[in-house]
């Protein structure tokens, strides 16, 4: 296991700010200057090696916003934390995790979220990295003009269905329709044995958008094997083997690379 996994984080280098669109108000940890990433945690939610990636975009000259969206941020992984917190959040009207072709209504206030950023910190627009349970909001963040680069890292909505796709049917064509009126594209992440992201789901998302969808497949030989989940998943998280050279570490700097191309002014 990770020991990062099982020590809990202050997130002191953060400030947390009170944010309220669209009626809701949601806590949301800020850090860097820079152009604006919003970094969507996973399940259970803000753990100590989400928080440790947020570290490496912020260091590497981007302003972080990271909403607390589920769970106890900066809390440890123990096996009752996560299962609860996926109870939760499975139930949630804001996830909707069931649902094919229909986008979690919590996409809307993350959309208010980007644009809010944006002015706050410079740049030519905002990123976004959505992972496992969030994995597919920023693609329907693309519907946020300032939204310039969305990145999906393991998308596991919604549950059960391999090849669904967490996204309403009449917003993917207008984010189709951005993406090739604009020139973006929108990367992706999985391991090739994922059992909660499955090769349906990027076929899936391969045939809607064409080459606007860039999906990398990992080997499952890439995932720290001492990760508390054995199933090869979280890419840039829990299964990263912070260790040069690693196919893990390249993904997070392609992604870090894609920020920078796409945002830097």
């Amino acid at each position: 296991m990770n020991e990062s996994e099982t020590e809990a984080d202050p997130l002191d280098d953060f400030e947390a700010k009170q944010l309220t669109f669209n009626g809701r108000t949601k806590r949301v940890f800020v850090a860097g200057k820079g152009p604006a990433v919003i970094v969507m945690a996973e399940m259970p939610g803000i753990y100590p090696l989400v928080a440790r990636f947020a570290r490496w975009v912020r260091d590497d000259g981007f302003t972080v916003w990271m909403p607390d969206l589920f769970g106890r941020a900066g809390a440890p992984i123990t096996i009752g934390y996560a299962l609860g917190s996926m109870a939760r959040g499975c139930i949630s009207r804001e996830f909707r995790a069931f649902a094919a072709n229909a986008s979690s209504p919590v996409t809307q206030w993350l959309r208010a979220l980007a644009a809010h950023a944006h002015p706050l910190s410079g740049g030519k627009g905002v990123g976004a990295i959505g992972m496992c349970f969030t994995g597919n909001f920023a693609l329907s963040m693309m519907l946020e003009p300032t939204m310039l680069a969305p990145v999906l890292s393991q998308p596991s909505l919604p549950l059960g269905q391999k090849g669904g796709m967490h996204i309403a049917p009449d917003e993917l064509a207008r984010v189709k329709e951005r993406m090739e009126r604009e020139d973006l594209n929108v990367l992706a992440y999985r391991f090739a044995g994922d059992s909660f992201c499955r090769a349906e789901r990027f076929a899936a998302y391969q045939e809607a958008l064409g080459d606007r969808f860039v999906g990398r497949v990992l080997p499952d030989s890439a995932a720290n094997p001492n990760a508390m989940m054995k199933n090869p998943h979280s890419v840039v998280t829990a299964h990263l083997i912070d260790e040069a050279g690693q196919p893990t570490v390249k993904a997070r700097d392609e992604i870090l690379a894609f920020f920078h191309q796409r945002l830097d002014a």
